[in-house]
């Protein structure tokens, strides 16, 4: 299994803007359909979930707030703000412009 901190580094904080990009959700939730999504390759970390749940929430990317769970434990939840938004868009037009680039230097087409 992949360490999100050691391979992806610089792309954490888009992998969660994108999961935010399809509605409302809390860490356990991220966390997992990260790791589905990925094959069970990339794992989120809780320390690393959360340690960007908080700098994004300050930058004004995201915005939090609790749930009315009506059994077991509150959750809080995350949902993008429009700034969030924006800025996934921006850093998908980015990975896509890398990804064609690094494609080209390994000599592998797109």
């Amino acid at each position: 299994m992949l360490n999100a901190s050691d391979i992806l580094r610089g792309y954490t904080d888009t992998i969660i803007l994108a999961q935010l990009s399809k509605g409302d959700s809390y860490g356990y939730v991220i966390s997992r359909s990260v790791l589905e999504a990925s094959g069970g390759e990339l794992q989120l970390k809780e320390a690393t979930l959360y340690t960007t749940f908080r700098r994004l929430e300050a930058a004004g990317m995201i915005e939090s707030y609790w749930g009315d769970e009506q059994a077991g434990a509150r959750r809080r939840y995350y949902r993008l703000t429009e700034a969030g938004r924006r800025l996934y868009e921006e850093n998908k037009a980015d990975w896509r412009r890398y990804r064609a680039m690094i494609s080209a230097l390994f000599g592998m087409e797109e």
